[in-house]
């Protein structure tokens, strides 16, 4: 009996969580969630003005970035440093890297944090690529801070395209 009444206060609690989950989803983003959303944006407006020390402030040192692909039929994962990442913002480039997410999807669970957010990637007025990336956060002394970003990229199929 003690066993059911578990299993069913067990049960409850997991459809409490799934029930206020869905009651951020629908009623928009609470505190954490805009907090993780503004960094995610922060990025991005560093991105476009070529300013790798805005870059850097959104990330933790350790943080990991990849992208996930296929080449020649074959499933492939790349890894970039940090530093390459900054240096290539931050070289003067003639066009403006313009990444623009639509959809994100967040979710929060105390320190942590994870953004699903597909792109589309323009230089300049010029379309480049689309994907998603999938951001995760972790709070820390300084405020929320990505600590790995993996993203996906592809050049046909995407909503962006023209």
């Amino acid at each position: 009996m003690i066993a059911v009444a578990l299993s069913a206060i067990s049960t409850t609690a997991v459809a409490q969580q799934h029930d206020m989950a869905s009651h951020a989803a629908m009623h928009g983003p609470d505190s954490s969630q805009k907090a993780v959303l503004a960094v995610m944006k922060s990025l991005f407006d560093g991105m476009r003005a070529g300013d790798s020390a805005k870059v850097r402030a959104v990330f933790h040192p350790r943080a990991s970035l990849a992208s996930v692909g296929v080449r020649a039929g074959a499933p492939t994962v790349t890894f970039d440093s940090l530093a390459q990442f900054l240096r290539a913002v931050g070289t003067p480039h003639a066009d403006v890297w313009d990444e623009r997410t639509r959809g994100e999807m967040v979710h929060v669970d105390g320190g942590m944090a994870m953004v699903w957010a597909p792109y589309d990637f323009y230089a300049g007025a010029k379309f480049s690529h689309c994907g998603v990336n999938n951001f995760q956060f972790a709070k820390t002394a300084e405020g929320w801070k990505i600590i790995a970003l993996v993203d996906t990229r592809q050049r046909t199929g995407c909503p962006g395209q023209k």
